[in-house]
């Protein structure tokens, strides 16, 4: 993950808090925070998160290549049910109204740069070689089309109703998203240095000061910072079953601190 590109020391990011169905974030300190989620059953969405797009459109996301961000993290459970991580993101699946006030924006196809975890019940991959689920490196990378220009397909989506057609549609849509992957597994519960550089061309992930992952697929476009924990799964498996829904948490929280970021 060497460059010659001269990042500075980072800022400390203006964020915004979303909070729903039990989840709360508590500030620690100047570039320090927790996300916690109560004890959730399985009929309810909780959601602790922290980002710096909430108000603004996508042109208008901050963050473009290159790009470094730095942060310490550590989270109460290896094995929690549900999402958690934070990166960078195109926010791509917000619905046109918004929620409580954010910016209305159609759903996009995604592009994301960041540290994940899902639970077992995740398949989040359109490739058979890339890790499905657990504690991720990843990269996800698609042409930055307005979110009206898929309207036209829109009825294929019925295709996901029968497993012969969602795995021919999941093929297909390997032609346009690009995605990249590695498994990390080293234990998030202690406190960890974590850094990404987002560069136009490549990629590069490290911990405590070690790179773990490198790749050429790249997000395009801009993109907003964000920093989550949530109770929810999805999946797209390669028998073409398509799931999605909430899943029963205990008490969990994600904190973080030191948090920098460094762009243009």
């Amino acid at each position: 993950m060497n460059s010659t590109h001269p990042f500075n020391a980072g800022e400390i990011p203006a964020l915004a808090v979303r909070q729903g169905g039990g989840g709360q974030v508590t500030p620690l300190g100047p570039d320090a925070w927790r996300l916690a989620l109560a004890a959730t059953s399985a009929n309810a969405y909780a959601l602790a998160q922290l980002d710096d797009y909430l108000h603004l459109p996508r042109v208008r996301f901050r963050w473009h290549p290159p790009v470094q961000l730095d942060l310490e993290a550590r989270v109460s459970a290896s094995n929690l049910p549900g999402t958690w991580g934070f990166g960078l993101w195109n926010d791509p699946f917000a619905m046109p109204l918004g929620v409580r006030g954010s910016a209305r924006r159609w759903p996009v196809l995604p592009n994301a740069i960041w540290f994940f975890h899902a639970s077992p019940r995740n398949a989040l991959t359109l490739r058979d070689d890339v890790p499905p689920n657990g504690f991720l490196a990843a990269t996800f990378s698609a042409p930055t089309w307005p979110g009206l220009a898929l309207l036209p397909a829109l009825p294929a989506l019925l295709g996901l109703l029968w497993p012969p057609s969602a795995r021919w549609l999941r093929r297909l849509l390997r032609q346009f998203i690009r995605q990249d992957a590695v498994r990390l597994d080293h234990d998030v519960t202690t406190w960890h240095h974590y850094a990404l550089r987002w560069f136009s061309d490549r990629a590069g992930f490290s911990v405590d000061g070690h790179v773990v992952f490198e790749t050429t697929i790249v997000p395009r476009g801009r993109l907003g910072l964000v920093i989550w924990i949530d109770n929810q799964y999805a999946a797209f498996t390669p028998q073409g079953q398509v799931r999605f829904g909430l899943e029963a948490t205990p008490p969990a929280w994600l904190e973080i601190r030191g948090l920098r970021i460094a762009g243009e």
